[in-house]
């Protein structure tokens, strides 16, 4: 969404698909979940008396359409690129199956997983830590609009200190406004390592990849 109020900013996927394109030339896996929340959220939708379920599903579709868009983008820059939904749509998207995304992931290619879970009332954070699961990820990077995880909304509190290493169960505890507990969740009973960062700083991602200390670290 970038600096507008609605839809894709062209910048802000330019600049994601830069990102991606370094990544990918050095010879990194690399698998993405996109939220929707430019587009339409669910939970908003309830809010103004909408079926959840509806709501969610029309969700699930906006991600799909940002999907399209940076894979659209990352295709420009010769990145070979694949959309795997969870609905199925296959005029514009490969339906997900596991084996499929890592054959694709074997084959050079950058795998974009649309449509969340496939289910309502599950997070695009949700979908990011179950596919990483599923693919047998190393890691999964949180991209945000901040450094890291702080004790309190830095945006709002200036004050609020920068957690650099936290563990699982105290993200719970404390209600640190990392990714929804079911995420957590799944990550900590997994061993899966999340590492928020912000991702409006170009080359974070790079630098996470070659093993700078970038962001937060959640782990055991």
């Amino acid at each position: 969404m970038g600096s507008r109020t609605f839809g894709i900013d062209p910048e802000v996927v330019s600049a994601l698909s830069d990102e991606v394109s370094e990544i990918h030339g050095m010879n990194v896996e690399l698998a993405l979940v996109i939220g929707g929340g430019n587009i339409f959220r669910g939970m908003e939708a309830k809010a103004t008396g909408m079926d959840r379920v509806t709501g969610d599903h029309m969700g699930m579709l906006a991600t799909l359409i940002n999907s399209l868009a940076l894979q659209d983008a990352l295709e420009q820059r010769d990145v070979p690129t694949r959309v795997l939904s969870a609905l199925e749509i296959r005029e514009v998207a490969e339906p997900f199956l596991r084996r499929r995304a890592l054959r694709h992931l074997e084959k050079g290619r950058v795998v974009i997983f649309a449509a969340g879970t496939g289910n309502p009332y599950f997070t695009t954070d949700t979908a990011a830590a179950l596919r990483a699961m599923e693919i047998r990820a190393d890691v999964l990077l949180k991209a945000t609009k901040v450094d890291g995880i702080y004790t309190a909304d830095p945006v709002h509190e200036p004050d609020a200190e920068l957690l650099k290493k936290v563990g699982y169960l105290e993200v719970l505890e404390r209600g640190l406004k990392v990714m929804d507990t079911t995420a957590i969740s799944l990550c900590m009973d997994n061993s899966l390592p999340i590492v928020v960062f912000n991702i409006r700083k170009p080359g974070n991602v790079r630098r996470l990849v070659e093993g700078e200390d970038v962001g937060s670290m959640v782990s055991e």
